[in-house]
């Protein structure tokens, strides 16, 4: 298993453009990924769980990814993380 963990640095926090870019890179591999923010676990190849977190700026979130692509996932999602989004 792949894990990470971010600070939400854009002002918006995880809106839905960039929760939407998120879910859609998720999308793209077969591992099990998810977004957990103060103790919520959501699949983050749903939109509507993702946006369900309400994520804000200044946030901890923690992303995880578990099966046969999950490190290449977690490099994808690292590098979009990391466009902007947060540190």
């Amino acid at each position: 298993m792949a894990e990470k963990k971010y600070t939400i640095t854009a002002d918006t926090g995880i809106h839905a453009r960039p929760a939407t870019q998120l879910v859609n890179k998720a999308g793209q591999f077969d591992a099990e990924i998810t977004l957990e923010h103060k103790g919520k676990e959501v699949n983050l190849k749903s939109i509507m769980g993702v946006m369900s977190l309400g994520v804000s700026q200044g946030a901890e979130v923690t992303i995880k990814a578990e099966g046969a692509d999950a490190d290449k996932a977690m490099a994808e999602l690292d590098a979009l993380m990391k466009e902007g989004l947060a540190e």
